[in-house]
């Protein structure tokens, strides 16, 4: 059995732009998932922009209830501007987790919120979009677990094909 599990849940996102955009932090930053309810990514799906072709890697599916069927070892995260929550600097994520994040013209549900074990926020002044607050969130996780690959041979094999510059000191 994996010992960490990271699932992203989007709550009835409405830009396809957004959710391609999300596929892709999701290749980035190896996440195993994505969950999103609602009927509105449905009906924009064939403008979808996952430019990496993610999804034929990392699962993206409809659902009618991001925690419905959550298995008890996964935390539930809410990652919003919600009253109370973590500033995501002073967060520690836990291994197996569902991040929450609500719609880019709404918020999460309080019986969501009521249910998580944790809701965290990132501290800007103003709120970012739906994608970019995803990227940040599982960088943030990526690098607090220590499973930061780096070096020369990972931009080769991550860069476009057109980047071929190097550092010359």
């Amino acid at each position: 059995m994996k010992d960490t599990l990271v699932n992203i849940g989007l709550i009835n996102p409405k830009s396809p732009t957004n959710v391609g955009a999300v596929m892709r932090a999701a290749g980035c930053y190896q996440a195993d998932g994505v969950l999103y309810t609602g009927e509105r990514y449905s009906k924009a799906a064939k403008f979808n922009t996952d430019t990496k072709a993610v999804n034929k890697t990392i699962p993206l599916q409809g659902v009618d209830s991001l925690i419905a069927h959550i298995e008890p070892e996964v935390k539930i995260i809410c990652v919003d501007l919600i009253e109370g929550a973590i500033p995501l600097p002073q967060y520690n994520h836990p291994n197996k987790a569902l991040y929450i994040f609500g719609p880019e013209d709404g918020t999460i549900s309080q019986e969501i919120i009521d249910r998580a074990d944790a809701a965290v926020y990132v501290p800007t002044t103003g709120c970012m979009n739906l994608a970019a607050t995803v990227n940040v969130v599982l960088y943030d996780r990526l690098s607090k677990k220590g499973r930061v690959d780096a070096g020369d041979e990972l931009i080769k094999k991550s860069r476009d094909t057109n980047n071929k510059v190097k550092v010359k000191l």
